[in-house]
């Protein structure tokens, strides 16, 4: 089953930067998200993982906190990317880990779940004193 490219814009401007889509959904929530988390995942977490799942462990990290904001994300022709680059805080110790995926969900910390996923490409191999970044070039596309 298929959407119109439309409503698939509309629904990444949703869940991306908190625009309602008029008469259907809106952002009006007692607590609305305000951010979203983006994990780092040494594998593919898949479609049944959470954002824990084959998440990385190098000294220093937690997830990069990103608004919900058009000043955040640029939605455009039913793909969204980052307005600027992400980063992860420095490495500071620990063995060396490769970077492969990526995760955007709901929580700073735990087994939150994942609402869209995809590879990082080229990996980023991750030892102390390296900054973990995604570009602004990372696209998630709305099929």
């Amino acid at each position: 089953m298929s959407k119109s490219n439309v409503f698939e814009n509309d629904f990444l401007k949703l869940i991306f930067t908190a625009v309602p889509i008029a008469n259907l959904a809106d952002n009006a929530a007692t607590a609305p998200l305000t951010n979203l988390f983006i994990a780092a995942h040494t594998a593919d977490p898949g479609e049944a993982g959470t954002q824990t799942t084959s998440e990385t462990t190098y000294t220093g990290y937690t997830r990069a906190t990103v608004a919900r904001t058009a000043g955040a994300w640029a939605v455009t022709n039913n793909t969204v990317n980052p307005a600027s680059t992400i980063s992860w805080p420095a490495c500071t110790g620990g063995t060396s880990q490769t970077i492969t995926f990526f995760s955007i969900g709901v929580a700073l910390t735990g087994a939150s779940k994942i609402l869209y996923s995809g590879t990082v490409t080229p990996g980023i191999v991750v030892s102390t004193g390296v900054t973990p970044q995604l570009s602004m070039a990372t696209a998630i596309t709305e099929d």
